[in-house]
């Protein structure tokens, strides 16, 4: 008996006033679940993002979805156009969703 389902797992990192935008994106493609983390800090290609910085806030958002394949290929194919305005990345692993109440997949 198996208590687990095959998913992408989709972490997207972008400039935190972007969020939003991000976030009416994938429910204009039929995304029915997602968690966001804002003020995430870091370096990338864009420099340093430091939260804690009194000066030069200058803050990111981390958002993290899972869902199957045909619908991760929709999340590519809108995100891919966006990604360089919203001045971030896309990373996609594979992952197990473990079965349980309220599946948002």
């Amino acid at each position: 008996m198996n208590s687990t389902i095959a998913m992408k797992r989709m972490e997207i990192v972008i400039d935190e006033e972007k969020l939003e935008e991000l976030i009416a994106l994938l429910r204009e493609i039929g995304v029915r679940g997602y968690t966001f983390i804002k003020s995430a800090g870091g370096l990338g290609s864009r420099g340093s993002r430091r939260p804690d910085d009194i000066f030069f806030e200058e803050t990111n958002a981390l958002l993290i979805l899972a869902c199957l394949e045909p619908t991760a290929q929709k999340v590519i194919n809108a995100l891919r156009p966006k990604l360089k305005d919203f001045g971030g990345m896309c990373l996609i692993s594979d992952c197990s969703w473990v079965e349980g109440p309220a599946a948002s997949y």
